[in-house]
Parts: structure tokens; sequence; C-alpha cells
């Protein structure tokens, strides 16, 4: 599987890119106190399928779950840091925060991108959590650029969040992505300049800082697929998929 996509290529996955933006956009206009995290996904699943897509989480199972992902979207609420699975049962409340992250195949390349929101009022402290998770994700996208390094991106990341007194999940990475949901190479959101593989134009990656307001410890839920903080702390994620140029990175999944 290439790392480097085509121009072809590239211009479907921002076509893909901008129909998932818009997507997610809508299922954040839908959190509300009352909702369901079900609610959300049948909205989510509902306008990819309108659009010409395929939920690319739904059915997915890479990790070694007993079972695969029963899907569309991720939402990951509080202390959970990703890979929710949405449900009836699980209803939002005021001052909740909540991770949307979703995924979708478009004339057959994949895209992939995150937010973390607020329910309604929310504290300060979790305010503060969210905006240097969605900042850290800009220091990382930021260091891209042709010749640069996979440390370079986790190296930013780590160091704006920890500055801010937040932990940096280890466990879990961004990634490669295009041709399949997860491809080589792993994006840490921890490490050091000037490591890791070289960036080169056209490779396509998922960015994702995963981030938590305590311990950066984290634990898999017993349904195999939610990670949790072992310490009960919120956490935040956000993600976009980026292609690498020669003069930085071109952000594919925004509106």
């Amino acid at each position: 599987m290439s790392l480097i996509k085509s121009q072809k290529e590239i211009q479907a996955l921002a076509e893909g890119g901008k129909i998932l933006a818009e997507v997610l956009q809508k299922v954040v206009e839908a959190v509300k106190s009352g909702v369901t995290t079900k609610e959300l996904d049948s909205i989510a699943e509902t306008l990819i399928a309108s659009s010409g897509g395929i939920p690319s989480f739904k059915g997915y199972n890479a990790f070694g779950a007993r079972i695969a992902y029963p899907a569309s979207l991720c939402a990951s609420i509080n202390n959970e840091v990703v890979h929710g699975i949405p449900s009836e049962k699980r209803v939002l409340k005021e001052g909740d925060i909540i991770g949307l992250d979703i995924g979708m195949k478009y004339e057959s390349l994949y895209t992939d991108m995150a937010v973390t929101v607020g329910v309604g009022k929310i504290d300060a402290s979790s305010r503060k959590l969210i905006d240097v998770t969605r900042e850290s994700l800009e220091k990382g996208i930021a260091e891209i650029r042709t010749g640069a390094h996979i440390g370079d991106i986790g190296a930013a990341v780590q160091k704006y969040v920890e500055g801010y007194g937040f932990g940096v999940v280890r466990e879990l990475v961004g990634h490669g992505v295009g041709h399949a949901v997860h491809e080589q190479p792993e994006v840490p959101n921890f490490g050091k300049k000037g490591q890791g593989l070289k960036l080169a134009e056209g490779m396509v990656l998922a960015l994702e800082p995963m981030v938590t307001a305590g311990s950066p410890r984290v634990i898999l839920a017993k349904d195999e697929w939610t990670w949790k903080t072992t310490d009960g702390f919120r956490a935040a994620h956000f993600e976009h998929t980026v292609v690498v140029t020669k003069d930085g990175a071109r952000v594919l999944t925004k509106l």
C-alpha cells in the first residue's frame, strides 16, 4: 500500500473530506441536553449515505475486538477518550463534553476527523481542555512539510499540551489514511523533533491529539472499543486528515 497518493486521489480525498466536515458540523449542531448518542449516530449515518459516501467505521475491526465496531460515529463522553459506542441509553446532559469521531469512504478513499464539544454550558476547566486540544492539533499541522519528520509533529503537540499541565495519551496515535481506514505510518502525539519517518509530498495523514485533564494513562472498557482515562478525569480529541506538500500541510477535512 503506497504511502504517497496521486493528485487524482488527493482531489477525491479533498472532495470527500469537505463532505465529511459538513456531516460532522450537522452532528455537532444536534448536540444538546436530552439527545442520545444513538440519535447522533443516526444523523451521521443518514447524512453520509445521502452524500454518496459509506461510513468507514461501521463493521470495522482491526484492533482485535470480538465484535466489529457497530456504528458510524464514535461518541465519547467526559472521561471516554475515543471509540465510545453510540447507544439509546447514553443521554447527553448539561455540562458534559463529547468527542465526535467520524470516518467516510468516498470514491474508494478514506478520510477521518474528530472534534470535542460541550453540551450546553460547560465549566471553565473543560473549556480549557477542549481549547488546548484543538490548538495542539494546529501546532502539529504547522510542523508538516516535505522533509520534516514524524517526531516534529509529536514534539510540537506534546510541548503545547504539557505546557498547560494536561496529559498526552501514549497508547493511541494518529495514522496514515486514504487507501484504508488506518495505514502506516503511526503519528504519535509525543516524540522528539528530528526523529521518525521523514515526510514526503503526497503523504496523507490523520493527526489526532488525545488529551487528558489528569493522568495520560488509559484503559480499555469491557465493550472492547471504548478507551477511558484511568483516573476518571475528562479527555478531549480533535482530528484532521491532511496531505503533505512542499510548503506545509493542506487540511482535507474542512468546510
